[in-house]
């Protein structure tokens, strides 16, 4: 039988077994493949990566969208016709049980970005939560392809706003010092994404 050339020395033999659907020549193949991803890193597909983690707890009292302190990255875009795939997951909650609702944006700079239509006095954003229970918060995340059109440094922010009350990130509303009541942590990564 015709020895495949593949290291691990598998014998093809045409339309009589197993693997006969197999390439004849499967070393070629594995080299072709590496060739594709050597060819998608010199593109830029995931070389020009950059995250935050935020490990400690935020609040604020505020009806309109406000920065979440240290849940932000920035990133230079190596192309201006690159991508930006931005990744971010966060837990948040709410002081008041009633009247508990939140809603949380991305910004690019001062752009909003991956947000609904404007509608009347309603906010555009990515997420909105309401909670039913100031121990039990919400976990939050967004994946979006954004397309800064920009080399220059660019940074995209987490925000949000409450209804009333305080709002959290990493923690309960109630905060309870007990097994059952969680501080979590926060993240943001930007991948660039060569178009």
């Amino acid at each position: 039988m015709p020895d495949t050339g593949a290291p691990w020395n598998i014998p093809y033999v045409e339309a009589t077994d197993l693997v006969s659907g197999w390439p004849t020549d499967s070393l070629a193949l594995a080299n072709a493949i590496a060739a594709g991803l050597d060819d998608a890193v010199v593109a830029g597909i995931g070389s020009n990566v950059v995250s935050t983690t935020k490990t400690d707890v935020w609040s604020a009292a505020s009806t309109s969208f406000t920065d979440v302190t240290g849940l932000a990255v920035t990133i230079t875009p190596t192309s201006a016709t690159s991508k930006v795939l931005v990744l971010a997951s966060f837990m948040s909650s709410s002081s008041t049980i009633s009247n508990a609702q939140t809603v949380m944006r991305l910004v690019r700079d001062a752009t909003p970005v991956g947000i609904g239509d404007a509608a009347g006095n309603r906010s555009p954003g990515f997420g909105a939560g309401v909670g039913w229970n100031d121990s039990h918060p919400r976990l939050n995340s967004i994946i979006f392809l954004d397309s800064p059109a920009t080399t220059s440094a660019t940074t995209y922010q987490i925000q949000m706003l409450a209804r009333s009350g305080t709002m959290y990130v990493g923690r309960s509303g109630n905060d309870a010092d007990a097994s059952y009541s969680a501080r979590s942590a926060s993240f943001i990564t930007a991948i660039e994404v060569a178009a």
